[in-house]
């Protein structure tokens, strides 16, 4: 009785699921989005205004902030899953340490991504595939957006434990508006003042530490219990429990940077034997990374919407209620992928065209991009959703398998092998073959956890009968 009325008390427990999806993951859709748009917005306007080399010095500084964005996963799905599945199973002590713990660990390792980011800046670009040409953008963009690599840390962490706390529209607002704000001093800075590179980058530090500034407003109003000071510090069992819960998602995107780095330097070592050149490649990869953050931001949205709704109810044994929020998110998920299939096969010149001119070749081989190395996007909605589907419900070792499969595992050994014997069309049929196994896995593996949690639901029912 006492399980089922402390249910009751949460609405994620017994509420409409179409409901509950709608107010927890079109907040973190929008704000996935708006900020993925925000990234490509700055892509076309450096496009326009500094043109192909710009996107190419955007493109080979983008594994920095992909390694960023790991650590922010770490840190907040982590707390965040942690935190609602201590709310689900009424333990509100340790939720308070997650929240504490949490906090102070984004603080202390924006400060250290920092100075590490300005120390080996050169280094670093060299490795992510900066040819001569690109180089010199790329250190002065890198350097400038390097300011404002500890306040995104924290606002992205951050959000993700505002929409924990029952705060998807807050979430999604500190998001919006530091997006919003850089779309606008984007404009500025490159058109109005003509500050070029340096323009660009510095419109993205400012933004960052405004949504910075906003989510720092939250918490003195956090809805499930006050953040008080002494809550502060790391706490080693509730720091190695966030690490747990959030490495898979920590992994996945960390491996999508490794990926980055190994593709930007096969497309420059084999576009070099080809009449593209090595710059041609870089710079539509930039754009086509661009354009596929746009299909993680929406993916990745709904996947952190559901968390909420999974980790309660995990927590709370309603195995019947995970299934079914696994599944909406899916079907909305596979959804959006093949219309994004349908816009990369039939309209990839217009899609380019977007992001300022270039030369025949260089659209040429933007066509060739879209169509081959993206051919298999529209199953593109199953992995994220179901890497942290696994990470919500506590299934840290299949998450952790999930997310090292598709591009650690599948893609990076196929991107090193197809291209000795196909050349530049090895790397970009890497792609879709990478993709296509990692569907398939994903279904295997949720297929066998779902087994698990439909045996566990009848002993439950049994148990109350």
């Amino acid at each position: 009785m006492e399980e089922k009325k402390f249910v009751q008390e949460n609405p994620l427990g017994y509420a409409p699921l179409s409901g509950l999806m709608r107010k927890f993951a079109i907040p973190s859709i929008i704000s996935m989005l708006v900020n993925s748009l925000y990234n490509m917005t700055d892509q076309i306007f450096i496009g326009h205004k500094i043109g192909m080399l710009g996107n190419a010095a955007t493109n080979v500084a983008f594994p920095v902030t992909m390694l960023l964005i790991a650590f922010a996963q770490l840190i907040g799905v982590g707390t965040a899953a942690n935190f609602n599945i201590s709310l689900g199973a009424k333990r509100e002590e340790d939720a308070k340490k997650y929240i504490g713990t949490g906090l102070t660990m984004t603080g202390i390792i924006g400060l250290l991504f920092l100075v590490f980011v300005l120390f080996f800046k050169t280094p670093i670009l060299k490795v992510c595939g900066a040819t001569e040409n690109v180089l010199p953008l790329a250190q002065t963009y890198l350097g400038i957006t390097a300011i404002g690599l500890p306040f995104m840390l924290f606002s992205s962490t951050a959000s993700t434990i505002i929409r924990a706390d029952g705060s998807p529209s807050y979430s999604m607002t500190c998001t919006v508006s530091g997006a919003v704000l850089n779309v606008f001093l984007d404009w500025l800075f490159l058109f109005v003042f003509h500050w070029g590179i340096e323009g660009a980058a510095l419109a993205t530090a400012i933004s960052q530490f405004v949504s910075f500034l906003l989510c720092i407003g939250y918490f003195p109003k956090f809805k499930t219990f006050p953040i008080t000071r002494n809550m502060l510090g790391i706490q080693k069992e509730y720091a190695a429990k966030i690490a747990k819960l959030g490495t898979s998602n920590f992994l996945n995107h960390t491996i999508m940077m490794a990926v980055a780095i190994v593709l930007n330097n096969s497309l420059a070592y084999y576009g070099a034997m080809t009449i593209y050149g090595k710059d041609i490649p870089l710079a539509v990869s930039g754009v086509a990374t661009k354009l596929n953050s746009i299909m993680v931001a929406f993916v990745v949205g709904l996947a952190h919407g559901c968390q909420p709704i999974l980790g309660f109810n995990i927590g709370a044994k309603n195995y019947d209620r995970v299934k079914a929020t696994y599944k909406m998110a899916v079907k909305i998920g596979m959804c959006f992928s093949v219309a994004a299939f349908l816009l990369f096969q039939f309209f990839p010149r217009e899609v380019i065209s977007i992001f300022g001119a270039g030369d025949p070749l260089y659209f040429e081989f933007a066509e060739k991009y879209l169509r081959i190395y993206m051919f298999m996007v529209f199953t593109f909605g199953l992995q994220p959703i179901t890497v942290n589907y696994f990470t919500s419900i506590g299934a840290v070792k299949q998450g952790i398998v999930l997310s090292a499969s598709r591009q650690g595992f599948i893609l990076i050994p196929i991107l090193l092998i197809l291209p000795q014997f196909f050349g530049l069309y090895g790397v970009l049929f890497a792609g879709p073959i990478s993709d296509g196994l990692a569907a398939l896995l994903s279904i295997s593996m949720v297929t066998i956890n779902f087994r698990g949690l439909t045996k566990m639901q009848q002993q439950k029912n049994g148990k109350t009968v």
